[in-house]
Formats: C-alpha cells, structure tokens, sequence
C-alpha cells in the first residue's frame, strides 16, 4: 500500500485535487436545479412583477430553464465523485475524507463572501 510519509502526502495532494474538480463540476449541476427552485420562490414574493428589473429576472430564470442538464452526464459526475470518495477512505482514511469536504465548503463559502459580483 502506501511506502512512505511523501507517498501517502502526493497521494492525498492528488485525490484532494480530483474530489475538488470533480466537486465543482458536479455542483455546477446540482446548483443548477437548486437555483432554479429559490429563484422561482423568490419570483412568486415579488410584489410588483410588471416592473422592468422584475421581468428581467422572470427572463433570467426563463433562460435557466432553457438550458437542460445532461442526465448522462450528471450520472457520470455522480459516479465519479463516489469514486473518489471511495478512493479517499481507501488511502487515506473516513477523517481525512471528512476534512477534505469540509476544507471544500469553506473555501466555497469564502469565495461567496469575497466575491465581488452583483
């Protein structure tokens, strides 16, 4: 299995970076259908829908659902994700695993707060 201190540190760089790609792509997906959902509530909340910025974003969402997900690929990204989970708790054990989520979502959750748009 794994020889040494530097082997066990290139293998978890390396799955740290694959759950990490892999992740993304897959939450781009999945953000998709959740975006959909709040952006749909917070259409029906509006109070004044006749409004340009209103109908604005009445197109915004309309645009998003215009562009389908992939069921493939979804299916796929899904599989590979489990995959290198399952390869994490292999090499490198269910705590590490755990810290590489959690190292994920805060990143994420640090970007949303430093992000500069809208």
């Amino acid at each position: 299995m794994i020889r040494s201190s530097s082997h066990k540190a290139l293998i978890r760089r390396y799955l740290t970076w694959a759950y990490k790609s892999t992740k993304e792509s897959f939450d781009r997906l999945e953000r998709k259908a959740t975006q959909l959902m709040a952006d749909e509530y917070i259409w029906q909340k509006l109070s004044d829908k006749r409004a340009g910025p209103a109908l604005e974003f009445k197109a915004y969402i309309a645009k998003k659902k215009a562009q389908p997900v992939s069921a493939q690929q979804y299916s796929y990204l899904k599989d590979r994700l489990n995959a290198v989970e399952e390869a994490i708790k292999h090499f490198l054990g269910v705590k590490e695993l755990n810290n590489i989520r959690a190292g994920y979502e805060e990143e994420f959750t640090r970007r949303i707060w430093e992000s500069k748009e809208h």
